[in-house]
């Protein structure tokens, strides 16, 4: 299954602030949301949807098995929850959202279990989101490489996770970036505002373009109409080479997304 390139993020969105910027995405052609279960907000994206009159065959919908249901005898019933929430009877992407911690449930047991949920009908894809290589190794292994539909993971111009990109397409994995904005960091950068003033685009607009032409799927998210226009017409923007050398170079290693506890040993 291929993923959308672009998508809307929902992370910290609660309440109405979520199902509006749903909907707000929907009106404006978004057809691919992004949610988890840990987001708190699956019912709120159910919501929206099904507000929006917009045909549930034409979206993408990915939501995250959070760590405390990675369990074989969890896993299932969660997503079916996740289901009842988001008033579908399937979502298109299902991740395992972190690895679980000190690896108290094995990879192999959550993957054999997203894979039953796969040939049960009740997701049409399923991935993983936050593995390093070992851990994916550990993913190929349970289920096989083709079956990983993409690793989400923090993926921005100060935080290029080059190792892991070089693993990914290596073995074929897609990945999917997050925080490619990096929590709004880069929009001051002055290398980035250059190279949009000279596209006549925005920063958002040219770190997003820059993850997708390195053939990344993006997910953003906001909750102004005006952001949520702009960083859809990044899939119109091209860069150039020099423009993709230029922002290679910004790469610092900078992680954002580190919590005790759930993260593994990045690469």
């Amino acid at each position: 299954m291929k993923i959308p390139a672009f998508g809307l993020g929902t992370y910290r969105l609660k309440g109405q602030t979520a199902i509006d910027s749903v909907r707000t995405g929907l009106e404006l052609g978004y057809r691919h949301i992004d949610t988890a279960q840990i987001y708190g907000n699956e019912a709120e994206v159910g919501q929206a949807i099904a507000d929006s009159g917009v045909a549930r065959d034409t979206l993408f919908l990915t939501t995250k098995i959070w760590t405390e249901n990675l369990s074989r005898e969890r896993l299932i019933p969660s997503l079916r929850d996740s289901l009842a929430k988001l008033r579908t009877d399937r979502v298109d992407l299902t991740l395992i959202h972190w690895p679980s911690p000190g690896g108290a449930v094995p990879v192999a047991e959550s993957l054999q279990a997203l894979a039953e949920a796969q040939d049960a009908g009740l997701t049409g894809a399923i991935g993983v989101s936050n593995f390093n290589i070992a851990l994916l190794r550990e993913a190929f292994d349970a289920v096989g490489a083709p079956r990983i539909a993409t690793n989400q993971v923090e993926l921005h111009p100060y935080l290029q996770n080059r190792i892991l990109a070089a693993f990914a397409r290596e073995h074929g994995l897609h990945l999917t970036s997050y925080m490619t904005l990096a929590y709004g960091k880069v929009l001051a950068d002055p290398v980035l505002s250059e190279i949009a003033a000279r596209h006549d685009a925005t920063v958002a607009q040219v770190a997003l373009a820059w993850a997708m032409q390195q053939g990344h799927a993006v997910i953003p998210s906001s909750t102004r109409r005006e952001n949520l226009a702009g960083n859809l017409r990044a899939q119109n923007l091209r860069l150039s080479e020099d423009d993709m050398a230029r922002i290679a170079a910004l790469d610092r290693g900078e992680r954002l997304v580190d919590p005790e506890g759930l993260a593994p040993k990045w690469d």
